[in-house]
């Protein structure tokens, strides 16, 4: 998953940009409204997801206040109430997409994905229909200065925690673990008082497309407009990664 890390790496430093812009803010804000709703509780310690939500939070830097007045409004019965969605389809080159979104307005995030779609000559598919070519993995993003111990105790406690690959890529961790083990590894991090940068389940392609730098660009600034909706979360692809394409966009 060498190429996914080094991936992972580059949308940092667009999360950072993000960031600035308050994208990130506006994701984990509709994160904890969904955590807060669906686990029925706003104390973080009965409500996993919600304890998950707080600690990205904490990664992105979103100052407490704006965590607490989300955490607030989520439990507002009269709150805006946001759904989780996916939308599968092919984009041009037949690289495959998987988008997660969560939105207040079905009828909008769906016109939105596919003008997309259409404009790059991809089109949307119907749910469940490229859900195979994706594995469903638990990537934790730890930065290296949270982390106290030497590196062969550390790599052991993870393995006990469920991880099946850990890859240090500039200055964080990455770990992956299945999704029936995220939890764990959630616990296990929590229980050695190691701070996530991020944890979240991301759909990794079980096989990848190599194409030729334009046709890769393309799909990248295809990423990129889906990125920038408001409504969408997370963008999942196929496209190999190659050393070449990650060089360009360092």
């Amino acid at each position: 998953m060498s190429g996914h890390s080094k991936w992972s790496t580059i949308k940092r430093k667009k999360g950072a940009i993000d960031a600035k812009r308050g994208k990130v803010f506006t994701k984990i804000i509709k994160e904890i409204s969904i955590a807060v709703k669906e686990g029925g509780s706003s104390d973080p310690e009965s409500n996993p997801r919600l304890r998950l939500a707080i600690s990205n939070a904490k990664g992105a830097n979103m100052p407490k206040d704006n965590v607490e007045r989300a955490i607030k409004k989520a439990s507002d019965k009269d709150g805006a109430k946001y759904e989780y969605v996916t939308y599968e389809g092919y984009g041009p080159y037949g690289i495959a997409f998987f988008i997660e979104a969560s939105t207040d307005n079905i009828n909008r995030t769906v016109s939105n994905v596919r003008a997309i779609f259409t404009k790059y000559n991809g089109s949307l598919g119907t749910n469940g229909s490229l859900e195979f070519m994706f594995d469903r993995k638990g990537v934790f993003t730890i930065p290296v200065e949270n982390i106290s111990m030497d590196n062969e105790a550390f790599e052991m406690e993870l393995i006990d925690g469920g991880a099946e690959e850990v890859e240090k890529e500039g200055d964080v961790v990455i770990v992956y673990t299945s999704f029936e083990d995220f939890g764990t590894m959630q616990k296990k991090l929590e229980e050695l008082n190691v701070e996530t940068e991020s944890a979240d389940l991301q759909r990794i392609p079980n096989t990848t497309s190599a194409l030729d730098i334009h046709e890769s660009k393309t799909i990248l600034n295809m990423v990129d407009k889906f990125d920038e909706d408001e409504d969408v979360n997370n963008v999942f692809h196929n496209l190999e990664m190659t050393d070449e394409l990650l060089e360009q966009l360092d």
